[in-house]
């Protein structure tokens, strides 16, 4: 049960555990920012834990600026069937960086780019950390935040004028331009493969 990872959570890392609290039924375990990787490397190898999927990265600004912004991390245990959310509040008058979690999951991938292109949080340690949704150039801000307008800094002619000047086939590599336009071409053994998020090549 999940109340157990709380309890063998606190007993492991002591105030590193800031707090725990429940919502609909969800249980939110908030760490501390310096220990956050190494406790989500001891959720996913602990025996009895072994929360070895990450459903989710994202991230949380509330409207009250005195609160902080809060990274979180939806995980799964697949053998147990279990969830657990785990939040790491991060304060705005300190730099809005983390250590990546790349490393754990490699499905944190594009998750950590959407958070950093969205919020403008950075993952230290990441393979790629590069905008996903915004063109590399974009320069309006972190769209999610809360001091962004909700029509964005420039004017919609200004903001198309951007759009139109990016050249977003610039950031990418000339094998991962050919096979976006080669992917119909594949085998359909290929497309799967690659739909699936797998790079390496079957031999």
């Amino acid at each position: 049960m999940v109340i157990s990872s709380v309890a063998a959570l606190r007993e492991r890392w002591g105030d590193a555990v800031e707090r725990v609290t429940e919502s609909c039924g969800d249980t939110i375990v908030y760490l501390r920012r310096a220990e956050a990787h190494d406790i989500l490397a001891w959720l996913r190898d602990t025996t009895g834990q072994e929360f070895n999927y990450l459903t989710d990265v994202t991230a949380v600004e509330y409207r009250d600026p005195e609160r902080a912004l809060e990274l979180v991390y939806q995980l799964r245990s697949l053998g147990r069937r279990e969830d657990l959310r785990v939040k790491v509040a991060l304060e705005k008058s300190e730099p809005l960086e983390v250590r990546s979690v790349y490393d754990l999951w490699h499905g944190a991938d594009w998750l950590e780019r959407e958070v950093y292109d969205m919020f403008g949080i950075t993952f230290a340690g990441h393979p790629d950390l590069r905008r996903i949704l915004m063109w590399e150039t974009y320069a309006e801000g972190f769209p999610l935040r809360k001091d962004f307008p909700l029509r964005g800094h420039f004017s919609r002619a200004e903001q198309t004028r951007q759009a139109l000047a990016a050249n977003p086939e610039a950031h990418y590599s000339l094998e991962e331009l050919s096979i976006a336009d080669a992917f119909g071409e594949l085998p359909k053994d290929m497309q799967e493969r690659l739909a699936r998020g797998e790079r390496g090549v079957v031999k």
